[in-house]
């Protein structure tokens, strides 16, 4: 549409809406109109200003248009130039919202007809995992677990023939493993830009924090799979959760947690990573987060660290004001006029008290929970989840190694199991260098346990 020479542009545009009057009735489709009609305030050169106004000469000029349709199509509204989206103009906004669990089947349902599925394959389970995916994404996830299925029979097949056997085509299905691969492949567009691999944690991955763990399945999972109830109910879900405690205590660990078993949408913020040297960036990237959660529902945002991002305003004596203006745009978005609906807010602090006191109040954080040390019991199960997959000697129990790490906590717990296997696997290295028969294979004694809580103690120190 856009020609390098004078005046070829806006007759370009004028020889097809003179095509379409022709051959009335007709439709004229204008993809990414954004290219075109950008806001004339903003770009530096001629030709754009021209197009734009060509454009809305032709749309509602002298001459009426009978039985011409415009439609146009973009995915960023907001960079239109505003004469454009006006009554007259164009008089019909139509908003295409990311889809929804129940659209999210129907497009998978299309998209896998004529495929030959396995029994395992259920559409409802994958729709419920696919937060975040547009329609071409899931297009992709099909065609991508199809190839997935594929190149497990490409070794069999012998292509000098050009064909693929008909034996072989008769026996392939896509089964459910084929779509669980694909989705490591097919990151979901509509969050990509703040999309966050989240490594794979579940509740049994966590040890102890048994009250901690109901508490937020109670307040994060139950809203998402029995919703009825809570509208029958009339109780409103919690939109925000604030996780305190020493460090080390496993908060992180928790909202990995629940980034797994709540199967919703997750996007992680490390706090002072949002500010900008820019007036106003720090404020659009709080806007932008918000924005794609809200595209992205149901989402959770975590921001670790949170003390970082809105500290306490009295305390803050910066001549930028950057920290109130973050501040104030964070209300503005978890607690302001637009509803923050089906969006939790999950954040974790070792310093709740250098949090500003306008964010804790009930109606924004509802539940501030405590993450504590770990008690006997706790410490247990964290050691049982450590040395499960180690190879340790018969004379170490979790029961016994409890009283040895008294006042620690989990992260400390998982250093020493870390430190004791580093230790037998140089007790290894060093036996093998000095006799060539002997067989390789590490396992933690338990002096390799006390020498790693020494080094743990020093290192504290």
């Amino acid at each position: 549409m856009i020609h390098k020479f004078y005046g070829e542009s806006e007759a370009q545009l004028r020889k097809i809406f003179q095509e379409a009057s022709r051959k009335k009735p007709s439709i004229i489709f204008i993809d990414e109109i954004d290219a075109i009609a950008p806001k004339r305030e903003k770009v530096v050169g001629d030709v754009e200003k021209r197009v734009v106004a060509q454009l809305l000469a032709l749309m509602d000029g002298l001459n009426k248009r009978e039985h011409v349709m415009v439609i146009a199509a973009t995915n960023l509204p907001d960079s239109l130039d505003p004469a454009l989206r006006r009554p007259g103009r164009f008089d019909r906004e139509i908003v295409i919202p990311i889809p929804s669990r129940k659209d999210r089947e129907q497009i998978l349902d299309i998209h896998v007809r004529g495929m030959p599925l396995s029994d395992n394959v259920n559409l409802s389970d994958l729709a419920k995992i696919t937060h975040g995916y547009v329609g071409a994404d899931l297009e992709a996830l099909c065609r991508e677990a199809t190839m997935n299925c594929l190149r497990k029979i490409m070794p069999d097949i012998d292509f000098s023939h050009r064909t693929i056997p008909y034996d072989k085509l008769k026996h392939l299905t896509v089964s459910m493993n084929n779509f669980m691969a694909a989705l490591n492949e097919v990151e979901p567009s509509a969050i990509r830009e703040v999309f966050a691999e989240i490594p794979s944690v579940n509740w049994h991955m966590v040890g102890g924090l048994t009250r901690i763990k109901d508490k937020l399945k109670e307040t994060i999972e139950w809203p998402i799979e029995y919703p009825e109830l809570f509208q029958q109910g009339n109780v409103r879900p919690p939109k925000g959760i604030l996780l305190t405690g020493p460090p080390g205590c496993g908060k992180t660990l928790l909202a990995k947690a629940i980034a797994t078993e709540s199967h919703v949408n997750f996007i992680s913020v490390k706090g002072p990573e949002l500010y900008s040297k820019y007036v106003g960036e720090s404020e659009q990237s709080v806007r932008n987060i918000f924005k794609k959660a809200r595209q992205s529902s149901p989402c959770i945002i975590f921001f670790d660290e949170i003390d970082g991002l809105l500290p306490n305003r009295s305390m803050n004596a910066s001549d930028s004001q950057v920290s109130s203006r973050v501040l104030s745009q964070f209300l503005a978005e978890f607690d302001g006029i637009e509803e923050l609906k089906d969006v939790l807010v999950l954040e974790a602090t070792n310093r709740p008290d250098l949090i500003d006191a306008a964010i804790l109040r009930p109606g924004r954080f509802d539940e501030i929970i405590e993450v504590a040390l770990p008690d006997e019991t706790e410490r247990q199960e964290i050691i049982a989840i450590h040395l499960k997959k180690r190879s340790v000697s018969s004379d170490i129990t979790p029961e016994k190694l409890v009283q040895k790490t008294k006042g620690l906590s989990g992260a400390e717990i998982e250093s020493i199991c870390q430190k004791a296997s580093l230790l037998s696997i140089r007790r290894i290295i060093q036996d093998m260098k000095e006799q060539s028969n002997i067989t390789p294979k590490p396992v933690i004694t338990m002096d390799d346990i006390e020498n790693a809580i020494s080094l743990n103690s020093k290192e504290m120190e």
